[in-house]
């Protein structure tokens, strides 16, 4: 498939397959008679790189993700503890929205008291 029909199909915007060919993201993929040509293992990886932006992953991260995935045979661990970070970084962000939710809850209520006294 051709990034037009990829964008197409998949409903993914033809700049950010730009953004994933130019950042050598899917750098697998083929480079076939002036275009690029995805097969199911790229798009497979595509989509392996979309949800890790979508959880959060800056392009650094992508890229030092897909390394280990794609290029070292016993990386398991390393990948795993990739995720542990980012699920723990997500969990900390979670943390202090909660506490400012807290924060504007006491502002609330100290507004209602004002009000009615």
């Amino acid at each position: 498939m051709n990034k037009k029909e990829v964008s197409q199909k998949y409903r993914i915007p033809i700049e950010v397959l730009d953004e994933y060919e130019s950042g050598g993201l899917c750098n697998v993929v083929k480079y076939v008679m002036g275009e690029w040509q995805y097969d199911d293992q790229d798009l497979e990886r595509l989509s392996t790189i979309m949800a890790l932006h979508d959880v959060g992953f800056n392009n650094e991260e992508v890229k030092e993700y897909m390394h280990l995935l794609l290029e070292t045979s016993d990386s398991k661990e390393e990948i795993i503890a990739l995720l542990n970070n980012k699920r723990k970084k997500k969990l900390q962000q979670i943390h202090l929205q909660e506490k400012q939710l807290e924060r504007i809850d006491y502002l609330k209520f100290k507004m209602k008291e004002l009000k009615e006294k």
